[in-house]
């Protein structure tokens, strides 16, 4: 017998209202990577920069060296997914060199090494780094000219939602009420 499939129907969150809970997750996340020398520039990209009410995550690219140590960036990275995660939805946390090179994801596991369940070309070769170059990348112009730059300064490429304004970059204005 064979069990058909289910349409997808989309994002099902577990909440009324999951973008500020999104964006105060993001909020974190900025405010932590931020920090880290090997940080070089922080965008959001996707559904967030959108008026779309239910986003089924929060995308964000981060531009850092070339051959830069992820490990620091990876446990922020998880932190971002288990807050997206506990209202049933996601994030994602794209990596680009400063040359614009797209270089993959942030692995989703908390110890990397090879596994059958990793997508990444080649697992554990780069500790922390999925580069699943053949399921996703990211084109060099969303790279070079991300809808909207966080850090290290506000750069507007598009007209931000109001939440985002007010939730997000609100907070990454003033450095007194940042987590």
């Amino acid at each position: 017998m064979r069990r058909r499939r289910r349409p997808y129907r989309g994002p099902s969150p577990s909440v009324d209202a999951p973008r500020p809970v999104l964006l105060a997750a993001v909020l974190q996340f900025a405010c932590a990577v931020r920090r880290l020398a090997v940080v070089r520039r922080l965008a959001l990209i996707g559904s967030l920069t959108t008026a779309k009410a239910v986003p089924k995550d929060a995308d964000l690219l981060v531009t850092i060296d070339h051959d830069a140590e992820l490990e620091a960036l990876a446990r922020a990275g998880r932190r971002l997914k288990g807050a997206a995660q506990k209202i049933n939805l996601g994030a994602d946390i794209f990596l680009a060199d400063e040359s614009g090179a797209y270089l993959g994801r942030i692995c989703r596991y908390k110890v990397c090494h090879p596994r059958a369940a990793c997508q990444a070309l080649n697992c554990g070769l780069r500790d922390r780094l999925n580069d699943d170059l053949d399921v996703l990348t990211l084109s060099p112009d969303l790279i070079a000219a991300p809808p909207l730059e966080l850090w290290p300064k506000v750069v507007r490429r598009c007209a931000p939602p109001e939440d985002v304004e007010t939730l997000l970059l609100a907070g990454l204005d003033s450095p007194a009420d940042l987590p």
